[in-house]
């Protein structure tokens, strides 16, 4: 039953659009990743990831294939000593012939900045912990995008967990299980050791998507899975949504639902935008999949129709960074805006090197004035935003498996500039208009 589910599922997505791969160089040759979840009792709580759900409270998802588990999360900040529960949700889904477990998504505090929780998920197995983010400067995010499953993917995560980050911002491309369903429990397995103990604040990509044509709708596993806090921040999707982390609003946009200025996209981040406050949140970054300036010759062009939509409103409220995936490859540019330099611009930043099966993005085009630095390698991006004004950006190639820093740079924040006042009128007619 198992192979004919893998045959059917396998000629369904070859069927289907894929991003070409033709121009992609792969590296040295390194398994796909997998592991089966027959190993482990039916009780157990599997694939626990964490994220943030509004201030101060964070979101435990996690999937048991006992279909009567309770959504429960037991904790606490000591070890194996749990004085508060919470209660959440359960969902399912079914794809073909294949059939989830139960998908559990519980909401556990209020909690306290910077400190360590131990937790059990239904009540049973093995106790996780993790640690909440500072409410103060400074924070730090892990960056990683296009991760797969493979042996290059295993590295990356190796090198995010030595980064001491507090959170990992993901900009789409998660699985690579491309509508093979088994491959999102599997990706689950494979990231639950990080992903239990810091949150995990997602996009979706192309490979997310799973669109089958009048048999299937599109994101059904990526919904049902990877719960983000779109609801806490006022968004009727959850393929778009904002929170806030000590002094950072990052909005995580969705480049694979609809985004022209007549969208439910477009008219929530309108709103979004309306509501932030410099002083308290002085750094914005966005975070979506398809990048805007990419001078690879991949995916050329990609990003033209969101970015004609959606730049002129970021680049009025002052977003000081932007982070796509999609290009497997590492490209910052400097403060850009409108195809050209611009110091009132956001740093864009392309990081779809984290690791999965379809390889490098190697082939460059003549380098434009925008483009900072470019490089085809895997690896993961470090963003420390150290106070009000400065942030250090660094950029980490896997190289024979050691994390190298090859690229790092200080940023200013636009809200330590007169950016702000030069843009107020700019920002308040497009917030105004219809």
């Amino acid at each position: 039953m198992a192979s004919k589910l893998f045959l059917i599922m396998a000629v369904v997505a070859a069927a289907l659009p894929f991003a070409a791969v033709a121009d992609y160089v792969r590296p040295p040759p390194r398994p796909i990743l997998n592991s089966s979840l027959s190993s482990l009792p039916p009780s157990i709580p599997q694939q626990v990831h964490i994220s943030l759900a509004g201030a101060n409270h964070m979101r435990i998802s996690w999937i048991t294939p006992d279909e009567n588990a309770p959504s429960l999360v037991v904790y606490g900040t000591s070890p194996n000593t749990y004085p508060f529960t919470a209660q959440g949700e359960s969902t399912s889904y079914r794809y073909l012939t294949y059939r989830s477990g139960t998908i559990h998504h519980t909401v556990i505090g209020p909690l306290r900045d910077s400190t360590t929780y131990f937790y059990k998920c239904s009540g049973v197995g093995p106790e996780f912990q993790l640690r909440t983010p500072p409410s103060k400067f400074p924070v730090t995010f892990a960056v990683t995008g296009d991760l797969g499953q493979t042996g290059w993917t295993k590295t990356t995560l190796d090198h995010t967990a030595k980064s001491q980050h507090d959170l990992l911002l993901l900009p789409g491309d998660l699985s690579y299980a491309d509508y093979l369903q088994p491959g999102w429990d599997s990706f689950g397995q494979l990231v639950q050791p990080q992903a239990s103990a810091r949150p995990w604040m997602v996009t979706q990509g192309n490979h997310d998507v799973e669109h089958i044509p009048i048999l299937k709708r599109g994101f059904i596993a990526y919904n049902a899975r990877w719960k983000m806090p779109y609801q806490e921040s006022g968004s009727g999707s959850n393929l778009f949504y904002s929170f806030d982390v000590a002094g950072v609003h990052v909005l995580m946009l969705g480049s694979y639902t609809d985004y022209d200025v007549n969208s439910d996209q477009y008219k929530w981040l309108k709103g979004d935008l309306a509501k932030v406050n410099r002083g308290n949140t002085p750094w914005i970054v966005a975070v979506l999949h398809v990048p805007w300036y990419n001078s690879n010759t991949a995916h050329q062009g990609e990003g033209d129709g969101m970015m004609a939509a959606m730049e002129p409103l970021l680049h009025a409220a002052s977003v000081d960074i932007v982070l796509t995936g999609h290009v497997h490859a590492y490209e910052r540019t400097k403060r850009v805006f409108n195809g050209k330099s611009d110091p009132c611009g956001f740093v864009h930043i392309t990081i779809g090197d984290g690791g999965n099966r379809e390889g490098l993005a190697s082939k460059y085009k003549e380098q434009p004035e925008w483009s900072a630095f470019r490089e085809a390698s895997f690896g993961h991006g470090v963003f420390n935003v150290v106070n009000i004004t400065h942030a250090l950006w660094g950029w980490h190639r896997n190289d024979n498996d050691q994390p190298v820093a090859a690229d790092k740079v200080w940023i200013n924040s636009l809200s330590s500039s007169g950016c702000l006042a030069k843009k107020k009128k700019e920002l308040r007619k497009l917030l105004l208009a219809p």
